[in-house]
């Protein structure tokens, strides 16, 4: 690998919370290895219509006003439809995924943007926590929580916790300040750091962010001229 493809990456962030932010910063340095940076403020967006809203004008910003190689997103599912292999044949679009939709908001605002400051497109990297992002922090502690435990009981009808439950064993409280929060989060993903194989495995939201953030090096070069 050349010296340029060696520089550092810089990343932006849009979540839904602080403490999501901090967390993700972690993860998403774990799965590039090497040297990464992080575009300062972080971007949030209180809650899943909010972040959905707002991704086009944030990807316009980044791609016009500052010099970030590339946006990760992430969501919780809540109740929604979970991503499925079968989603991402042609065709196969199913309007109440939350991933199938942040990545077609996020390739429909892309594919209109002209190159700016010589650069290319923005990067994109999507994940979506099923059913919270409380699960990821649980993964290899909590044997009953992963996404497809939830996915059954979806499916039958009889969800294994609740996202109040999974706040509860995260944190000790479904209300923590996010102080608590941040610092819990931080802990648990400290784990999944070392090797995220175990995360990936149990939560395939997790896997597509993993995977598309893997094929960043390969584009970096290219796509910021470097």
């Amino acid at each position: 690998m050349s010296e340029a493809s060696c520089a550092p990456l810089k990343l932006a962030i849009l979540s839904e919370s602080p403490a999501d932010e901090a967390a993700l910063r972690t993860l998403a340095a774990a799965v590039l290895g090497g040297e990464v940076s992080f575009l300062h403020p972080g971007l949030r967006a209180r809650g899943w219509p909010s972040v959905l809203q707002v991704l086009p004008a944030v990807i316009r910003h980044l791609h016009f006003n500052t010099d970030a190689d590339g946006l990760v997103v992430v969501v919780d599912a809540d109740d929604s439809v979970v991503h499925t292999l079968a989603h991402d044949g042609p065709e196969h679009f199913h309007p109440q995924c939350r991933l199938c939709r942040l990545r077609a908001t996020f390739r429909q605002t892309a594919k209109k943007l002209p190159p700016a400051a010589g650069r290319g497109r923005l990067l994109r990297g999507v994940g979506v926590a099923v059913p919270a992002v409380e699960a990821w922090y649980l993964c290899g502690r909590d044997e009953t929580v992963t996404e497809a435990a939830w996915v059954v009981g979806q499916a039958e009808g009889r969800l294994p916790y609740t996202r109040a439950e999974l706040k509860q064993r995260v944190y000790g409280t479904d209300r923590p300040s996010l102080a608590f929060e941040t610092e819990c989060a931080l802990r648990e993903v400290a784990r999944h750091a070392r090797d995220t194989r175990r995360l990936e495995f149990d939560f395939p939201g997790f896997a597509a962010l993993a995977g598309e953030l893997r094929g960043w090096r390969a584009e970096f070069a290219t796509v910021a001229g470097r």
